[in-house]
């Protein structure tokens, strides 16, 4: 079995002090005037052996990890696993590893989790969490802990945060289906008591509402299995013949929507339009593509790592607080557009119909 190489065995090779190999390492040579010559053999010699420093020695010795927690609602969410994809690599490269986890808005589950950043000493924290855990979240934002919130608030919590316009993204898609003459738009939510659904939801009845229309709402728990889902749905459709046009407040909705109208033999626009929060491969693929309110997700993790970064670099700071709202983007396609008179379409037209499932 090979020996580990120590740091005291490349002071010992190089003729020079633990110390000295110690401060070329932590890239302070320069501060402590090491000359560039030596700097650069002891590199080399690093290089050359493979020396690996024992992280958990260095984290005592600094205080830092590197390591970041991010905690969203389900990592296999599109939405989620593509923004947490986005910071990672940011993180990356400012030398921040990343532990993800779900919290399946499950408050006990959160608080556990919670607790297991705390113990694993985690420099800094992404958060989008469900309501109900205020407290710890609030205690972490008191003692200074370098925390972001993102896609959704916590009433009372006061720290740093990084959303989107929820509800004027849903008052443009809702005035959108309005314009092409669309007269019974129904709203499709997730049933969470969280901040940015609530947000979407005023959008779409200040928009009803400004026109005189009254407010078709279907609010489904979560979590929930994807074929209940699908069934309440199409019980939905069926319970209202008269709702020509809807809109999914969450991605995953507008996939298993997809299905359910599938299902039901409903076409897309001719008889029902469709606009779904979040982009998603499949509305793009789909026959006709969906009409989405876009969030900026690049953006929204570059704010997010920034606005971290720079907690991490004064922890504890008062008056430091960056609260950013982004705007999303109303990105139109076949599905919520007024189809031209003519021949209706064919029912083997829907394509990636099976992809919903």
């Amino acid at each position: 079995m090979k020996k580990k190489i120590l740091i005291h065995d490349i002071a010992k090779h190089l003729e020079v002090s633990i110390a000295t190999v110690s401060l070329v390492l932590n890239g302070k040579a320069k501060e402590k005037r090491i000359s560039d010559g030596l700097a650069e053999r002891v590199l080399k010699y690093v290089d050359e052996v493979g020396y690996k420093p024992n992280q958990l020695a260095k984290s005592l010795r600094t205080g830092k990890t590197h390591v970041i927690g991010l905690m969203v609602e389900d990592i296999a969410n599109p939405f989620f696993a593509t923004v947490a994809g986005l910071i990672e690599k940011k993180a990356l490269a400012r030398g921040y590893r990343i532990i993800y986890c779900s919290t399946n808005n499950d408050i006990a589950k959160t608080r556990d989790l919670l607790t297991m950043f705390q113990e694993r000493h985690v420099d800094g924290y992404i958060l989008a969490l469900p309501s109900g855990v205020e407290a710890e979240v609030s205690a972490l934002a008191r003692r200074g802990t370098p925390l972001v919130l993102f896609d959704r608030l916590l009433p009372g919590v006061l720290t740093n945060a990084v959303v989107v316009d929820g509800a004027t993204g849903m008052y443009e898609a809702t005035q959108h289906l309005l314009a092409q003459g669309f007269g019974c738009p129904a709203l499709v939510m997730a049933h969470s008591g969280q901040q940015q659904m609530a947000a979407r939801q005023r959008g779409y009845a200040q928009a009803l509402a400004e026109h005189q229309l009254p407010e078709l709402t279907l609010e489904i728990p979560f979590p929930q299995e994807p074929e209940q889902i699908v069934q309440e749905l199409q019980a939905f459709f069926l319970a209202h013949p008269a709702c020509d046009a809807v809109l999914f407040a969450t991605n995953y909705l507008g996939v298993y929507g997809l299905e359910a109208l599938g299902r039901l033999g409903r076409r897309i626009p001719e008889q029902i339009a469709v606009i779904s929060f979040d982009d998603n491969d499949l509305f793009r693929l789909y026959t006709p593509a969906i009409t989405v309110v876009a969030q900026p997700m690049e953006m929204m993790a570059e704010d997010i790592i920034t606005t971290l970064l720079a907690a991490l670099e004064s922890p504890g700071e008062i008056g430091r607080m960056v609260q950013l709202q982004l705007a999303p983007q109303l990105v139109v396609r076949a599905s919520s557009q007024r189809p031209l008179p003519g021949p209706p379409a064919r029912a083997g037209a829907r394509a990636a119909k099976g992809l919903a499932k």
